[in-house]
């Protein structure tokens, strides 16, 4: 069987306990997209912290690296150390990387930076780690591969396009105290590349072939997308999105996987909304039900640490995210943070200009001014925290989530109630 984890809203949907649950049970986990601005965070007694590498590393499954993300190998260094001072064993036997990934280099955080700076108030927030301009040169045929670092004549010629290409945009730039003869030092560079090579060669891999061929036998496999579905490129709140595509068509071009049959795709949604940075929010709260939601929810990013933008559940959002994704099933996350409320509300749609609609629009003058339409609810006012069983819980929470499931159409088979593996309701024995 093979699952693919895919995140409904704008990421922070809890995909990280849901990936730990399912990555019990398979035999190999895949990233397919994004790079180290991706944050899962899984506690299972300690509490790991992960950017990278998949999250079935920690239950001493094979993850897996796969080229449709962008590597920063410094970062993954470092991510290896963290884990391995907290006793997760970290090898070529059960960790792979794809030898085609393409390369976070320094000079791509620099030009990160200054596109940030460049759009003014217009900025979109990204987290500078060089994820967007490391896709700018995959895409553009600049981006240096894990498979280029073992061919030194290869790897000077290649550098040396790629200094050339960013020269003139970075030499005038805005960012106060760049030492330009550092980071256009050639030799330098080849020589980095060269010490972390020897870290992270013996990890490399046809991953494709890989998987394939263990789908092939029988070998169960589960995708873990980061981020979420409406921060995809295309099918996102464009320009308001990351770089890559997040929606669950991509584990293909991301991963060389290439069977099709016995897949089921679960989409991982939270009991309201969140967002990290600038762009649209239909149902956003700026006031005393955003910071009770901020707070209760400890809504801060894993990787950024800001403050995460809080509202009610979207229906139309959601509802957009099941049909491109094709999701199979729906598993609703953080249900126990609304229990206090007296009243809770459901985005149902969306009027603008006095016209109903059912989906986002692409426009963004259309997307900022939506007047959303709400249905309300009656809180349940007591505990779902660590709940286990559908029939324990409240009958107006058991509405609530009855609710969601008509609007969307869509059934919600797993409700989590805490951040352990055990606070789960798992209705169909999806997990």
């Amino acid at each position: 069987m093979f699952y693919t984890i895919i995140g409904t809203q704008w990421g922070d949907e809890g995909k990280g306990k849901i990936v730990d649950w399912l990555a019990s049970k398979v035999d190999i986990v895949v990233r397919f997209q994004g790079g180290n601005n991706a944050g899962h965070t899984l506690q299972i007694k300690n509490i790991y912290k992960l950017n990278l590498i998949p999250s079935g590393v920690v239950r001493g499954k094979m993850s897996i690296i796969g080229n449709g993300v962008v590597l920063d190998p410094w970062a993954l260094s470092n991510e290896i150390n963290k884990l391995s001072s907290q006793g997760v064993n970290i090898n070529s036997k059960n960790f792979k990387i794809a030898e085609n990934v393409c390369l976070i280099l320094p000079i791509h955080k620099v030009l990160d930076e200054i596109n940030e700076m460049q759009r003014g108030e217009e900025n979109l927030g990204t987290t500078k780690k060089g994820i967007g301009p490391a896709y700018e040169d995959k895409v553009g045929r600049r981006a240096i591969r894990l498979c280029d670092l073992n061919n030194t004549e290869l790897l000077k010629n290649k550098i040396n396009f790629l200094l050339q290409f960013h020269f003139d945009r970075i030499k005038n730039n805005p960012i106060k105290n760049l030492d330009l003869d550092i980071l256009f030092n050639k030799d330098k560079i080849i020589n980095d590349l060269k010490q972390i090579n020897n870290k992270l060669y013996s990890f490399a891999a046809p991953v494709w072939k890989l998987i394939n061929e263990m789908g092939n036998t029988n070998k169960s496999v589960l995708f873990e997308g980061a981020q979420g579905s409406l921060l995809d490129v295309d099918f996102g709140t464009y320009p308001y999105v990351t770089s890559s595509n997040t929606t669950s068509g991509q584990i293909f071009a991301g991963s060389g996987f290439g069977i099709r049959n016995n897949h089921k795709i679960l989409g991982v949604t939270k009991a309201y909304t969140t967002r990290v940075g600038a762009g649209p929010f239909p149902t956003e709260q700026i006031n005393s039900i955003g910071d009770y939601l901020g707070e209760k929810g400890k809504e801060y990013g894993t990787v950024t640490k800001r403050k995460r933008r809080c509202g009610w559940f979207d229906v139309n959002l959601v509802n957009q995210s099941v049909k491109i994704n094709g999701i199979d099933n729906l598993i609703l996350t953080k249900l126990d943070i609304l229990d206090d409320l007296e009243e809770i509300k459901i985005c149902t749609g969306y009027l603008i200009n006095k016209k109903k609609y059912d989906y986002l629009p692409a426009n963004e003058i259309m997307q900022l001014n939506i007047i959303p339409v709400y249905e309300s609810l009656e809180g349940w006012k007591s505990s779902t925290f660590g709940l286990t069983r559908w029939s324990d819980l409240p009958k107006d929470a058991q509405k609530y989530i009855s609710t969601i499931e008509e609007l969307i159409q869509t059934k919600i088979s797993v409700v989590s109630t805490g951040p352990e593996r055990t606070q789960t309701i798992d209705r169909e024995n999806i997990l």
